[in-house]
């Protein structure tokens, strides 16, 4: 079938109106960049982080180009537990507070699993999942510290529902994120914060192609539906929807972000 196209890119509606929100693995072109623009266009005001500094900042001026001082800029590598709470403690001391925190960072990888060596394990469940379990303490204690409220959204993938060839250590650590997600919503509730999850089947974007085989991204694209893969702002409008007040009653859920059964 011929693909149906992506619909008009949509407009702001200020869901996110005077919100702090950190996206973490937000430099770039993908779902992180993607998620920080939407949250900007929805009101609020934006920390972005990632490790690499350059592309940081570039993904920073663009962004204040736009958005002004609404938008800030600090590194971070999710693995080291001093830079999580450093980059939780500057978005506060930047704006006063946060308000919804966005776990994107993530590693993924091709390798088969009689052939993966301790390190590639270890390095794709150390970002993915490891650091979103980092990123979510720290979160959760600022938010108590403030009183309580707040909102934290993980990126999961459908990959963690189901098998593909040569992604054991990305399924292993991209389900795990949904438990997380399932478990710390509930030690979090009593507190009035709300833990969701998306589940993206597959996003297009520079760097996703320059890492997979056109090959692989054709055929992942000829399984939806719509017989082609998301666009990354396609993904990050569900982002929104789990960060705003129009969620409220959801927690502990794991939304496919899909046009395909996970």
């Amino acid at each position: 079938m011929n693909a149906i196209p992506a619909p008009q890119y949509p407009q702001g509606r200020n869901l996110l109106d005077g919100k702090v929100v950190v996206v973490t693995a937000a430099a770039g072109t993908g779902i992180g960049s993607a998620t920080a623009r939407r949250c900007l266009e929805e009101g609020g005001s934006v920390v972005i982080s990632d490790w690499h500094e350059r592309r940081l900042g570039e993904k920073r001026d663009e962004l204040a180009a736009e958005f002004g001082d609404r938008v800030h800029a600090i590194t971070c590598d999710v693995t080291v537990e001093e830079q999580v709470q450093a980059l939780l403690d500057g978005a506060a001391e930047r704006y006063g507070r946060i308000d919804v925190l966005v776990n994107n960072a993530g590693l993924g990888g091709s390798v088969a699993v009689q052939d993966m060596t301790d390190e590639q394990w270890s390095r794709v469940l150390d970002v993915t999942l490891t650091g979103t379990f980092r990123a979510t303490r720290a979160a959760i204690n600022r938010f108590i510290a403030q009183g309580g409220g707040g909102v934290i959204v993980n990126n999961a993938s459908v990959i963690g529902w189901r098998a593909q060839a040569e992604q054991a250590h990305y399924a292993a650590a991209k389900a795990g994120v949904m438990a997380l997600t399932r478990c710390s919503a509930v030690d979090a509730a009593p507190h009035g914060v709300r833990i969701n999850a998306v589940s993206p089947s597959i996003a297009m974007h520079a760097f996703l192609a320059k890492v997979t085989s056109d090959e692989l991204l054709d055929e992942l694209s000829r399984r939806e539906v719509f017989g082609r893969a998301a666009e990354p702002w396609e993904v990050a409008n569900v982002i929104v929807f789990l960060a705003s007040d129009y969620s409220s009653y959801m927690t502990g859920e794991v939304v496919s972000v899909s046009s395909q059964h996970a």
